[in-house]
């Protein structure tokens, strides 16, 4: 939005010597010296913490507003400023009284000097920064240096982290998952970027607002671009803000800031990517790519809704689902396209949270496949339509995979309905890192290589807490053959023995395209 509020309260000058020491993204809050998401006042120029941090950037604006006596309460509302900020990692500016973020500038363009400003001395320190790193990273030879060998050299290589913008772990955690899915992720990174503005604004970066029109945004270029900056190095952390703009603006069920379900928010993601790939930007059919992409064969392609994309290319299976009648013995047959598979875990693992709890067996991935391909016979609130018997009668159900996806996306049922709330299934699932054998599962086994049938493991998502509404997420996943955990802003090096013991809620595993000695699950 354009922001009338600019010309009263951007007054420091854009090479100001109050700025603080050092890189603006790793800047700390005057109050309480955090330094996750620092804000910037663009009229005194001290700085704060976000609104979700500690707010302390929202109560700097709010103490400049109040007057200090009755009697100047009126010349003080008329001169009120402090009203806006800058994020010193995105430089997006941000308008309290407007409750928005703005997208002009003064006369004197102002904002953007300051803007620039803050952007010279981001890239000033990121060459110190970036020796300090490699040297720290020589005095450590642990598990936990980021350095590895490639030519007889020592290459630092610096996953980046996802800012939370409040709650928004389920988004970092999908977000981190994916990038790690090489196929998937270099076909965003390679596509064209898209020119979403005109006119007077045309040649700046966007900063998208909530008061933008749809037609304004693109899912498909704002998830390029979030992809883009991720495994670059030249930062710590990225904001993910113009994606969760964009999110807002076409997901509407994750409008807020409330903790939200990773796994339905990774559907609607892949749901969205594939329309906006059907329907192409701006008059581009971006879909027209996939053809030209020829490690995407046409075997390999389930289409969903419409046309195929990389998103069904890529995660697209089909299930063939037999329901039998139990009365006169009628079979019905039908086909499903799916991009993922949810698991139920089996009730009487349900007792057991932890590897090394003694009471009982441990659940595994096979058990929980099992119990989805197993044949079921249906309870009285879901009677088949036989269409031989003319009416509603007992049957069974078993569920087939009749094509394998190139990635498997396995999501376990942690959250269940009771009479008022939802319970998470707290139970630990065993699942192997390699060599996941799905050759059991599938509706025609012989004509399937063996190679064609084995998976290996790219990414975990894991949440942590009690219920679906609160908790927290994280991800690990697997680059260049080291395993990483992704924290929001924080990513480490870990190890793979770390990572089985987790409690996987989604996992991503993706095809063996090359001849391995492994083991099998």
């Amino acid at each position: 939005m354009e922001c009338p509020h600019l010309s009263s309260s951007v007054c420091i000058a854009p090479d100001s010597a109050k700025f603080p020491n050092g890189s603006p993204s790793s800047w700390c809050c005057s109050v309480c010296r955090s330094n996750k998401s620092p804000w910037v006042c663009l009229t005194c120029s001290s700085v704060h913490c976000g609104r979700y941090v500690n707010g302390h950037a929202k109560k700097h604006y709010e103490d400049a507003q109040i007057p200090l006596t009755n009697h100047k309460k009126s010349e003080k509302q008329d001169k009120a400023q402090h009203t806006v900020c800058m994020d010193c990692s995105s430089y997006s500016t941000y308008c309290y009284r407007c409750d928005d973020f703005v997208v002009n500038d003064t006369k004197l363009g102002l904002v953007q000097k300051v803007r620039e400003h803050l952007q010279n001395l981001e890239n000033s320190s990121a060459f110190t920064a970036d020796r300090h790193r490699k040297r720290k990273l020589l005095e450590n030879s642990s598990l936990n240096s980021k350095l590895l060998k490639v030519n007889g050299s020592t290459t630092a290589i610096c996953a980046t982290g996802l800012r939370n913008l409040g709650n928004t772990c389920f988004m970092n955690a999908i977000l981190q998952s994916l990038s790690n899915i090489e196929q998937f992720c270099c076909y965003f990174k390679e596509l064209p970027a898209v020119e979403l503005r005109n006119g007077k604004t045309a040649g700046r970066r966007t900063y998208h607002t909530r008061s933008q029109g749809d037609n304004n945004v693109s899912l498909v270029e704002e998830f390029r671009k979030t992809l883009c900056a991720l495994w670059q190095g030249s930062q710590t952390a990225f904001s993910p803000e113009s994606l969760f703009y964009v999110v807002w603006k076409i997901m509407p069920n994750f409008r807020g800031y409330q903790q939200q379900d990773a796994h339905e928010f990774m559907r609607y993601l892949l749901d969205h990517l594939h329309l906006e790939l059907q329907g192409g930007f701006n008059g581009v059919s971006r879909s027209a790519i996939l053809q030209e992409n020829s490690t995407l064969s046409a075997s390999n392609k389930c289409c969903i809704n419409g046309a195929s994309t990389v998103v069904t290319a890529i995660f697209g299976g089909i299930l063939q689902n037999e329901v039998n009648c139990l009365i006169c013995g009628t079979e019905s047959r039908k086909f499903d396209p799916f991009l993922d598979l949810s698991l139920d875990i089996p009730s009487q693992f349900r007792g057991k949270r932890s590897k090394n709890q003694e009471n009982g067996p441990v659940c595994s991935l096979r058990d929980c496949l099992r119990s989805f391909t197993d044949l079921e016979e249906l309870d009285e609130t879901e009677l088949y339509m036989c269409h031989k018997c003319k009416k509603k009668q007992k049957s069974t159900k078993k569920f087939w995979i009749q094509k394998l996806p190139k990635v498997l996306c396995l999501h376990l049922k942690r959250f269940h309905w009771t009479a008022y709330l939802r319970n998470k299934v707290d139970t630990y699932v065993e699942f192997p890192l390699r060599g996941l054998d799905m050759k059991c599962y599938l509706l025609e086994p012989e004509n399937s290589g063996p190679e064609n049938c084995l998976y290996d493991l790219a990414a975990v998502v894991v949440h942590h807490g009690s219920g679906v509404g609160s908790g927290h997420y994280t991800a690990y996943a697997t680059h260049e053959g080291r395993w990483f955990h992704f924290n929001d802003s924080t990513v480490t090096l870990t190890d793979e023995e770390t990572v089985v013991k987790a409690k996987a809620y989604i996992l991503f595993y993706v095809e063996r395209q090359a001849k391995a000695g492994s083991d099998k699950l």
